[in-house]
């Protein structure tokens, strides 16, 4: 059960590329899971089974990592040899700093109450169009092998989906939930 040596791409038989079929995805996540399931391997030697149960976290976690748009851009960065966790002043240009100062603050400045909904309906979906549209951009940096813009890019959708959970928590607590 040596599938922890292949990439998290590999191991569901998908190309490398940030663009993802995700149904293709769940379908190959339910497969080895059926496979590697360590309750299939419970009459099987210790060895056996701990390594079904080493199998079975490392399909999850794959799966979770390709499943989130976000983690699977780190995890394309990460394969082309680009460290996430690393950032300067260069993965960040002042446009895209003065744009997030901006959009926290037009979040901040709606009422505390039910009037804001609408706004925050409207904000949500400005938002979602900006992560589409830096998700294209990642693809496409991706592609052509820019992938020092591909992690400015990164960064910038890590602030867009920050700010969109801040927005559905808005939402939420304005209703109640």
């Amino acid at each position: 059960m040596q599938i922890a040596n292949k990439n998290y791409f590999q191991l569901f038989d998908l190309p490398e590329s940030y663009d993802l079929d995700t149904d293709r995805l769940t379908a190959e996540y339910h497969k080895l899971q059926l496979d590697y399931h360590p309750d299939k391997h419970s009459s099987g030697s210790e060895k056996e089974k701990m390594s079904a149960q080493v199998a079975a976290s490392y399909i999850n976690d794959a799966y979770e990592t390709l499943n989130s748009p976000l983690k699977r851009a780190a995890y394309v960065l990460k394969i082309k040899g680009k460290d996430v966790e690393k950032v300067d002043q260069s993965d960040l240009s002042m446009e895209v700093l003065v744009e997030q100062m901006e959009l926290r603050e037009s979040l901040e400045d709606l009422p505390k109450d039910e009037t804001a909904l609408q706004p925050l309906e409207e904000l949500k979906n400005t938002t979602q169009r900006k992560i589409q549209k830096k998700q294209l951009k990642f693809e496409k940096e991706i592609e052509s092998g820019d992938f020092s813009a591909a992690k400015q890019t990164f960064h910038e959708l890590q602030f867009f989906f920050k700010l969109l959970a801040e927005i559905e928590e808005s939402e939420e607590h304005r209703l109640g939930y």
